[in-house]
């Protein structure tokens, strides 16, 4: 079987005991940096083990929201929200600096990321946010998104991103956790659908629908035990960046 170049990523530093040993088989980390969990100690910790194994280093910011995860949207001023932005990427942006380590993206959490998927207004208070720390630094959206177009509308480096585990629904957004079958729980129906994002540009939608999304990079869940094994499995069926 041929084997697929792409970028894997992983939401680190966010309190699970698996980071060393998903570091092993990622070329990005999107790194919490405060606003759904995370601290100086954690950010740090986390910086240096990408630095370790040689991995593409990324902001995880979060709506402020610790109690929730970053799991819900809030009705907070723009202004509010991108100094929250601010404050919790260029902690991370420090850091990096610190260690020797180069900042390279913004990855938005949770609902932030989907809420900004969709809304072109709260994409710009992102976008506003990231080159507020650094105009060189790029984003990484979901695929075929509102976001990514709002991105490239403004002359931001755009990394397009999709979900080797996630169910997709006919306008290319993700099912709601909230749904059930949200999640793919079966590796086998995942690793296939990670495969032919790599191979094609294409998944199923839950209807069955053919969508086509241009894919630079898929993100793998680092928060169950049974999360090293797949991301190992996958590795070994991928060429990875």
């Amino acid at each position: 079987m041929a084997r697929f170049k792409i970028d894997l990523n992983a939401d680190l530093g966010e309190g699970y005991p698996f980071d060393a040993q998903l570091m092993q088989f990622v070329s990005s980390a999107n790194i919490a940096c405060g606003g759904h969990v995370g601290d100086a100690t954690s950010m740090r910790a986390t910086v240096q083990l990408a630095q370790a194994h040689g991995v593409r280093v990324g902001a995880h910011p979060s709506y402020p929201d610790r109690e929730h995860f970053g799991r819900r949207t809030l009705q907070i001023p723009a202004e509010a929200l991108e100094a929250s932005l601010r404050d919790q990427i260029g902690a991370l942006h420090r850091i990096c600096a610190e260690e020797g380590v180069t900042l390279a993206y913004v990855k938005p959490h949770g609902m932030l990321y989907n809420d900004a998927a969709r809304d072109e207004a709260l994409a710009d208070v992102i976008i506003d946010a990231a080159r507020a720390i650094s105009p060189d630094l790029a984003v990484m959206a979901l695929a075929g998104s509102r976001m990514v177009a709002r991105c490239r509308e403004r002359g931001v480096v755009v990394i397009e991103e999709a979900f080797v585990d996630r169910a997709y629904r006919d306008d290319g957004s993700l099912v709601p956790r909230s749904e059930p079958g949200a999640v793919l729980d079966d590796d086998a129906a995942a690793v296939a659908q990670a495969l032919r994002f790599a191979r094609a540009g294409e998944v199923v939608a839950r209807s069955g629908k053919l969508l086509k999304l241009p894919v630079e990079s898929l993100c793998l869940h680092g928060d169950t035990p049974h999360a090293v094994a797949f991301a190992r499995g996958l590795y070994n069926q991928m060429e990875v960046l």
